[in-house]
């Protein structure tokens, strides 16, 4: 007998927060929400689509992985559909993540440099 999948309600923590991070996964992703936080409000599909410069049912598909996992929201004005962050906290997320980035980028650099001081090895 196949084993029931537990309601989102039923799910350990853990397990909601990996979601999250898998739906964050994906560098289109990532410049969606960049711009949501960069604009501050509602942003238009097609002023998406301008700064993205991906195709309109790829953006789509990404934008429809942002709302299932709760990251953004959407708001249908006539024929443009309209997306925003849905938390207040998601640049603060984003300014942590770059920072995070920052900084192991900045280590690694350091390492490089002290690999580059070692003496050279003799060619096999």
């Amino acid at each position: 007998m196949p084993q029931r999948r537990p309601a989102a309600a039923e799910q350990p923590l853990y397990e909601v927060k990996a979601n999250l991070f898998k739906a964050l996964a994906h560098p289109s992703r990532i410049r969606v929400l960049e711009i949501l936080a960069a604009r501050g409000g509602p942003t238009s599909v097609s002023d998406l689509l301008d700064e993205i410069g991906i195709e309109p049912t790829l953006l789509s598909q990404h934008l429809a992985v942002l709302k299932r996992h709760h990251v953004v929201s959407a708001d249908r004005v006539g024929n443009a559909v309209f997306y925003e962050l849905a938390h207040p906290k998601i640049p603060e997320l984003l300014v942590i993540a770059r920072t995070f980035l920052a900084d192991t980028l900045g280590a690694q650099r350091a390492q490089l440099e002290t690999l580059r001081t070692l003496p050279p090895l003799p060619h096999a």
